[in-house]
């Protein structure tokens, strides 16, 4: 068994701008928390072959997926296929969500407009 913690996850900005603990990465998926300051926006991209899934553990925000735009707020799970760009701008409160990779995430893997 593999046991890692969010509190001894080390952070790092990934290619978005977002900061994240990751906690788990293998080849077939990875597992992170990330984290947006009330206000901040990740910058607008899409992954080529990865599939997410969002799932908001505190505050909420804006998230943008191919053009359409939702409030989304703790508790929320979103669905993001491969190629759908997207964007989230967290609310007042920030925002910290679960992000799930399919295959794991990558920087190059990451593309912008």
């Amino acid at each position: 068994m593999e046991l890692r913690s969010l509190t001894e996850a080390e952070s790092f900005t990934t290619k978005d701008g977002s900061t994240i603990r990751e906690l788990h990465h293998t080849p077939a998926q990875s597992l992170a928390e990330a984290s947006l300051a009330p206000g901040q926006a990740t910058q607008r991209h899409y992954h080529a072959l990865t599939e997410e899934i969002y799932l908001l553990t505190a505050g909420g925000g804006v998230l943008e997926v191919d053009g359409e735009s939702r409030e989304v707020v703790a508790g929320d799970a979103v669905l993001l296929p491969p190629g759908a760009w997207h964007e989230l701008v967290a609310g007042v409160d920030g925002a910290r969500v679960l992000c799930m990779c399919a295959p794991p995430y990558s920087h190059d893997d990451t593309y912008f407009e």
